[in-house]
């Protein structure tokens, strides 16, 4: 993929040679870049690399051109973290034309790949180092040479030693302009051939109008020029400038790095089995690349190495992590049977594996897609900003250029770094950087901590949330129910307590009946038997399962075993019956019927089942408390079932029941009526009922089991259940939310002293140019303290 992308593309001429459009042109490459399917679309969302941008007026310069690529819907640039995606009819662009958009504009662009961004950040700050290095370099020259001229003056050194050292620092000046500078007047000299001003212009400005002044008075030219050289100021100012980009782009990897780890985890080839039908124990393997693996291909996946897809482990047993997926830190053991997904590490041993998801249908694959989209998303009011960013330039020079008016009446000779210093000081790349910086680096933590931002816009108001409203079933529970208790002629008796003997025997013969079913009912009592130490062997004839009534089978004694509903087990209840005929909470029975059509009263067991909650539900609720945070349950479960929930996950007032048995209508009507109090609203939930809710929230949120409906109305995705995963959102969106007024509030406060300052012919462009650059790298590096977020 590297051979695709031209290396001068920086420059004005940048093309694309004939190789290198039809690199571009291939139609596997094009899926390859694919971050998104819309549902229900034929459109496709693509991602594009980005290099050579520096704030907000770059990003809108990227998707104006891309906009007018026939073919192109939508366009997100980011320039925090230098992606692009963009909705495009896959067939009617081409994804050199993109490129060669970008190009076009000044920028380099190459198909997304989180390896390939890394590689060309790298290579960018080795250039910006060297430029930076010959920079600095030629200012302790210049310096040197300039110190006598600070302290004697013109009266002491003579004319012709003075004129001497100017012609020195001109020919030390050479190379910062050639080189060091580049970057500044390649973006500014393409911006003006397109019509508009870029965040290189006004710096371009300054440094042209230092250097054009200085190379008149050094040649001779006074009287136009004035005597005052400043190629001290000139090539200080330059080195200040790359010094804060380097340490910038340095700062701003920390930002992007954690959410693109999340996207190089899959393996360029794994060993596929070359006999579908062979034993794995002898079957021969071959090395084949992640693009040729089908549907149900066999793979050998040794340890440490990702799984490449979806799929079930067919021979050995292995622990695998999947921190990265799930937010979970321990690995999880798997074996024969069970499921592990793309992206994960095989962590103890090598496995086989069956392979049943590829590509976009992985959950891996549908992490990546919300990465991508929290990489690029920008809030309304960022989007906003950045259109102001263009005005807000051209004020900046028009204030330069009056400001180096007025000084041609007051003093001359200040004239040209009077302009210099304006120029440089409003520069506004720290309010360009100061918001996105600070919300990519909030994207970043919630990743690690399970909880991934599909809208960024989403942080702002999580940050403001007082009631949090959650689905109970598939949320707050597992979606399983487990056996609590047994119901006897003696009376309930918990399931977690040690069993008599003959109870522990009809469980046994239970587990034995239901694993012959499917249902959901059947699979948690076998779960809780093999749990229990399992069941002892069974001779079973004539087994069957009627649909909608349970499971029935027969003995070696020739006894009829009942396993189902009540009212298909058991008779009419007659009075030596009735402890069974009042049990209601009792969901499945189990009694036998002897040879004769009678039943067998000691062989009657109920078992009640109950709702597993997730070990991280009650946690978070209290947890939501102490943050200020009212949880609420609103739930279409019986009522009973719902404030039962309520008072075990809530103490006092930490869990209310808002209501029990609501529709999707009624859950809209609540949560309209307390956003209409005043009170800003967070939903959970993971059902398609949840779906209409989740859209009216404030926030909402969704599981990642959950339905795809509802995931695609979702602000938030919690991975792998981990609910915890909220209020540690809740505390970095809050945070994120402080550094982002912080760093809005330092640009404003650093522009609106230091102008007043530059016009007053107080601050020489050297120091303007330094303190331009501790601007922006301060607030990058005050958005990193968010990887640490307390309360």
């Amino acid at each position: 993929m590297n051979n695709v992308v031209t290396e001068n593309s920086g420059s004005a001429a940048a093309v694309l040679t004939p190789a290198q459009q039809a690199g571009l042109d291939d139609p596997d490459l094009l899926q390859q870049c694919v971050v998104e399917i819309p549902m229900g679309s034929s459109l496709r969302r693509i991602g594009l690399g980005l290099s050579g941008m520096y704030c907000a007026a770059c990003a809108i310069t990227i998707e104006d051109a891309l906009r007018k690529v026939p073919g192109v819907t939508e366009v997100q640039v980011q320039a925090t973290s230098q992606r692009a995606r963009i909705l495009v009819n896959p067939t009617a662009v081409k994804l050199s034309e993109l490129v060669a958009a970008v190009q076009d504009a000044g920028y380099r662009a190459w198909p997304d790949a989180a390896a390939r961004a890394g590689h060309e950040r790298l290579r960018e700050r080795r250039v910006l180092l060297w430029r930076l290095s010959v920079a600095a370099f030629c200012m302790m020259q210049v310096m040197m040479i300039t110190w006598p001229q600070y302290v004697a003056g013109q009266d002491v050194i003579p004319a012709d030693l003075w004129n001497l050292m100017n012609w020195a620092c001109w020919v030390l000046s050479l190379p910062v302009m050639l080189f060091s500078c580049g970057p500044f007047l390649k973006g500014a000299w393409k911006a003006a051939l397109q019509g508009r001003v870029s965040m290189d212009s006004p710096v371009s400005l300054g440094i042209l109008g230092t250097f054009i002044v200085s190379t008149g008075v050094t040649f001779g030219n006074q009287d136009l020029f004035g005597h005052e050289a400043y190629f001290d100021s000139l090539t200080m100012f330059v080195t200040f400038l790359l010094a804060g980009r380097w340490l910038e782009s340095r700062a701003r990897e920390r930002v992007t790095q954690s959410l693109e780890s999340m996207c190089v985890r899959l393996p360029e080839a794994v060993e596929r089995a070359v006999n579908a039908e062979e034993d794995l124990a002898t079957v021969a393997s071959e090395s084949t690349p992640l693009s040729s693996l089908r549907h149900g291909d066999r793979v050998r996946v040794a340890v440490g190495q990702a799984f490449p897809a979806d799929g079930q482990i067919l021979a050995g047993e292995t622990e695998v992590d999947e921190s990265l997926l799930t937010g979970e830190s321990r690995a999880v053991p798997r074996h024969v049977g069970q499921m592990v997904v793309a992206g994960s590490l095989n962590m103890s041993a090598p496995v086989w594996m069956a392979i049943e998801r590829l590509g976009p249908d992985t959950r891996y694959q549908q992490i990546v897609s919300l990465v991508h989209q929290a990489m690029t998303e920008k809030p309304g009011w960022m989007r906003f900003a950045d259109r102001m960013a263009a005005p807000f330039l051209w004020g900046v020079i028009l204030l330069a250029a009056g400001g180096a008016l007025a000084w041609q009446w007051i003093d001359p000779s200040k004239s040209v770094w009077v302009a210099v210093s304006v120029l440089v000081v409003t520069c506004p790349c720290a309010l360009s950087l100061a918001a996105p910086s600070a919300l990519l680096s909030a994207a970043g933590a919630m990743a690690r901590k399970g909880l991934l931002v599909r809208r960024l816009d989403a942080l702002e108001a999580l940050a403001e949330i007082d009631k949090v409203y959650f689905d109970k079933t598939g949320t707050l529970t597992e979606g399983e129910l487990s056996v609590v208790s047994l119901a006897t002629p003696q009376g309930r008796i918990p399931a977690a307590l040690g069993l008599p003997a003959a109870q522990i025997e009809h469980w046994g013969l239970a587990a034995a009946l239901a694993s012959y079913s499917q249902h959901p009912l059947s699979r948690s009592l076998v779960k809780a038997a093999q749990d229990a130490g399992g069941w002892p062997a069974t001779s079973w004839v004539d087994v069957q399962e009627q649909a909608g009534k349970g499971v029935q089978a027969t003995d070696a004694q020739g006894r009829v075993w009942r396993l189902g509903l009540h009212s298909w087990v058991l008779p009419t209840p007659t009075a030596d019956c009735e402890w069974w005929s009042q049990d209601s909470d009792a969901r499945v029975w189990m009694a036998a019927i002897d040879d004769r059509g009678a039943l067998v009263p000691e062989t009657v067991t109920g078992f009640v089942f109950d709702e597993v909650f997730r070990h991280e539900a009650r946690p978070t609720v209290q947890r939501l408390r102490e943050l200020g945070c009212q949880s609420a349950l609103l739930s279409g479960d019986l009522a009973s079932r719902v404030h039962a929930a309520a008072r075990h996950l809530g103490q006092g007032e930490d869990m209310v029941v808002a209501q029990a048995q609501a529709t999707p209508e009624d859950k809209l009507n609540v949560i309209a009526r307390i956003q209409a109090e005043g009170h800003r609203v967070a939903v959970v939930g993971d059902g398609i009922n949840d779906a209409p809710v989740l859209a009216k929230a404030d926030v909402s949120v969704a599981l990642d089991q959950g339905a795809a409906l509802a995931q695609s109305q979702a602000d938030l995705i919690i991975l792998g259940g981990r609910l915890l995963g909220l209020p540690e959102a809740v505390v970095i969106s809050r945070q994120a939310m402080r550094i982002v007024r912080q760093n809005l509030a330092w640009a404003a406060v650093y522009n609106a002293s230091c102008i007043p300052l530059a016009l007053a012919g107080l601050l020489p462009p050297w120091l303007a140019g330094l303190g331009m650059a501790l601007s922006s790298l301060g607030v990058v590096l005050n958005a990193l303290r968010l990887g640490g977020a307390r309360a």
